[in-house]
């Protein structure tokens, strides 16, 4: 089985076979992979070494299944397990025109695979990207808070590359820095609600999502203040930038001692 590039070759071949005595092979030629554009597959289609996709954070089974799907179908089927690959895959289902490899498709199949995965495991393939943006490695004991919102980090990477960035704010050592658009709604008057806050959550017996928003939301009433108000600032104060999960989720896997050490760094800052 080989690309159909190779297809004149096959009768000059096919005479040395004979001449030597031995039995011709049966060729089977596959219509090769082009690029996006239509043209040959090269290096900067995407033609890279299997470990540079590992590099890139895609998982090995979203690599198989994407390369499974690129030039043989089965039906309309898209996510396919290795077992039901080995069960239906049949040469015949080969395309017969030149597939083409897109990269934002394997990455979009790749981000179904991380949402499907075991948090277990992404924990552990997480770990040398997570060393990589940190410069050091990952404090062991700081791992359950990747653990604990996990499920909320999923959904909103399509690689371990995206995973790392969006969970470093768990690991960083405090104070933490805050970037620029985060520093922006840190103002005077935020800073003394975040301390007036901090007192609050110190009471806080329950300190999980449901605790938490049922505090801050009691907060937000007590003090005529919209949530947007509290939230954002809060957001930026305990992960240092404007964007993250739920920032219920967020103070959950921190911690009860994590969380209020960072908006305790930010009110004394003030």
């Amino acid at each position: 089985i080989r690309g159909d590039d190779h297809l004149t070759n096959a009768a000059r071949q096919t005479q040395l076979f004979l001449a030597l005595g031995w039995q011709p092979p049966i060729y089977a030629h596959i219509p090769l992979i082009h690029g996006s554009d239509g043209a040959k597959l090269s290096k900067r289609h995407g033609a890279l070494a299997v470990s540079a996709y590992a590099d890139m954070g895609i998982l090995p089974e979203a690599m198989n299944n994407y390369l499974l799907r690129l030039g043989w179908s089965h039906g309309d089927d898209e996510i396919i397990s290795r077992e039901q690959a080995v069960k239906w895959f049949d040469i015949g289902s080969i395309g017969r025109s030149p597939a083409r490899f897109d990269m934002e498709r394997l990455t979009s199949l790749n981000g179904h695979y991380i949402r499907h995965a075991e948090d277990s495991r992404l924990v552990s393939l997480v770990g040398p990207f997570l060393s990589e943006i940190l410069e050091t490695r990952p404090d062991d004991q700081l791992m359950p808070r990747l653990e604990r919102l996990l499920p909320h980090l999923k959904p909103r990477v399509n690689n371990l590359i995206e995973l790392a960035e969006k969970s470093e704010f768990l690991f960083i050592k405090r104070p933490i820095s805050l970037d620029k658009k985060a520093a922006k709604l840190v103002s005077p008057e935020s800073r003394e609600t975040m301390a007036k806050l901090v007192a609050e959550l110190e009471k806080l017996s329950d300190w999980n999502p449901d605790g938490l928003e049922d505090l801050i939301r009691g907060f937000s009433d007590s003090h005529d203040m919209k949530m947007g108000k509290i939230a954002q600032p809060l957001r930026a104060v305990l992960t240092g930038k404007t964007v993250s999960p739920g920032i219920f989720d967020v103070m959950t896997a921190l911690g009860r001692d994590e969380t209020l050490g960072r908006l305790g760094d930010i009110a004394q800052a003030g």
